[in-house]
């Protein structure tokens, strides 16, 4: 399982955690993410996370 971070604010997505606080099983690859997901904390796209 990977994590990303995200390049605006340093938020991470681990995948094997997921982000059930954000209605993401655990689990959940990145690239399984919705299109439309959303950093939780500044609110920009997926295409701004990089592989941490």
């Amino acid at each position: 399982m990977k994590k990303y971070v995200c390049d605006v604010c340093g938020w991470e997505y681990d995948e094997e955690l997921g982000a059930p606080e954000h209605g993401i099983a655990p689990g959940t690859k990145f690239e399984d993410l919705p299109e439309d997901f959303e950093c939780p904390l500044c609110g920009v796209s997926k295409t701004m996370f990089s592989e941490a």
